[in-house]
């Protein structure tokens, strides 16, 4: 069944799932609510940089109707479940739109520290917040991200999130596990700049 040969009543009954890695379509009067899974919307800066702007789970609406990136894409992180919102109904969204701006703006605050390793910290921090759950060593977060996710995340380079997660591992800030998941374990992180 094609979603373009519904009414807009109901689009929301609707849900698709898509494959990690793959990328949900844009549509100019639809949103997608996401159901189950993470997505990362990304953009391109001019020199072909891929930018992550952010990374969204259960209850977040992406869609380029949200969005005033020339260039826009949504990728699925792991498997996904979504539904299709016409824009017209986004008054129905007050609370997911304000977790999106919310959302938004801790992560723009995380890209806004001088050091790499604070920016890496509060990433992981956010992540385990969002995405992880509690185990027995710290915050589990079990997102297969690879280290060039994080780096796109952060505008760095895969090398320096290497090192910086190696760093934190050697100070027993984190675990890696199989998987590319990451346990960030309960410590104080300060990071004093003048």
């Amino acid at each position: 069944m094609s979603i373009s040969l519904l009414y807009p009543t109901q689009l929301s009954d609707v849900t698709q799932t898509f494959s990690p890695r793959s990328l949900l379509p844009l549509r100019q009067q639809s949103i997608w609510k996401i159901e189950a899974g993470v997505v990362r919307t990304i953009t391109w800066l001019e020199d072909g940089t891929i930018a992550a702007t952010g990374l969204w789970g259960p209850g977040d609406l992406v869609g380029k109707a949200l969005s005033k990136m020339e260039s826009y894409q949504i990728e699925c992180l792991t498997t996904v479940e979504v539904s299709l919102l016409p824009v017209s109904r986004l008054y129905e969204e007050t609370e997911a739109l304000i977790s999106n701006l919310q959302q938004s703006e801790a992560f723009s605050l995380i890209r806004s520290y001088r050091k790499i390793d604070a920016m890496v910290l509060k990433l992981l921090s956010w992540l385990a917040k969002k995405f992880g759950r509690e185990v027995e060593a710290g915050h589990l977060i079990d997102l297969r991200l690879t280290h060039q996710d994080l780096a796109e995340m952060l505008g760095t380079t895969r090398v320096t999130i290497t090192r910086t997660l190696s760093q934190f591992e050697q100070q027993g800030l984190i675990d890696r596990l199989p998987l590319r998941r990451i346990v960030l374990k309960e410590s104080d992180f300060w990071h004093y700049e003048i």
